[in-house]
């Protein structure tokens, strides 16, 4: 990675997963990483001494916005990554509930607009970098069900929307869309299974085989 000594970075859902492995990453390149989770305890034993924990709950704007007015004022942030997400065993769309339905968008899409509206001020110093972690499911349908796949496809959107207006501004955007992970997101994955005929099932949609 290059050498980002002397930079500043936030990130999102850094106790676990790809937000815990990308704060980490930023650490040992030189940058100056805060962590941001509910799960401070487990934060704080993950960093290694390596970043500095926070505790927030990202589906509040109000705590959100407590933590960047927390650090900003030491200068502006250089990188700021939006990795806070979750999902839930129960995601087929016969199982979902308005509680369950509410939570996920909450936690995967609305934090991500919490948290670029309190960091985006600080981002437009420096001319930052805002990367979101969305998903293949925002796009491809598999097993990871319909609440978790339209908040992923609502982040996508919410990044080519914020990219548009913020241009000329200084801000880059970028989205990532990894694939399923052992991250807290995808507890008790089901992986897409074969059937006789040799075609795929992603999320009980069969689907024909890409070109080779």
């Amino acid at each position: 990675m290059t050498d980002l000594a002397g930079r500043r970075a936030l990130v999102t859902g850094a106790s676990s997963g790809i937000g815990l492995a990308t704060a980490l990453a930023l650490a040992r390149a030189g940058a100056e990483v805060h962590g941001l989770a509910r799960r401070l305890e487990a934060m704080e034993q993950a960093s290694q001494g390596l970043f500095r924990a926070h505790r927030a709950d990202v589906t509040r704007a109000e705590q959100m916005m407590a933590v960047v007015e927390e650090i900003s004022p030491a200068g502006p942030l250089d990188v700021v990554v939006f990795s806070a997400g979750t999902n839930v065993p129960e995601r087929r769309l016969e199982q979902l509930t308005p509680e369950t339905w509410d939570m996920l968008v909450a936690t995967n899409l609305s934090s991500a607009f919490y948290g670029l509206r309190a960091a985006l001020p600080a981002m437009r110093r420096p001319g930052g970098l805002a990367i979101f972690i969305s998903s293949v499911s925002a796009a491809w349908p598999d097993a990871s069900g319909p609440a978790y796949q339209a908040a992923k496809a609502g982040v996508s959107a919410l990044v080519r929307a914020a990219a548009l207006e913020e241009l000329g501004r200084g801000v880059r955007f970028s989205a990532i869309n990894p694939g399923a992970g052992q991250a807290a997101a995808a507890p008790r994955r089901r992986a897409p299974a074969a059937d006789a005929a040799g075609r795929r099932r992603r999320g009980g949609v069969r689907l024909p085989r890409r070109p080779t």
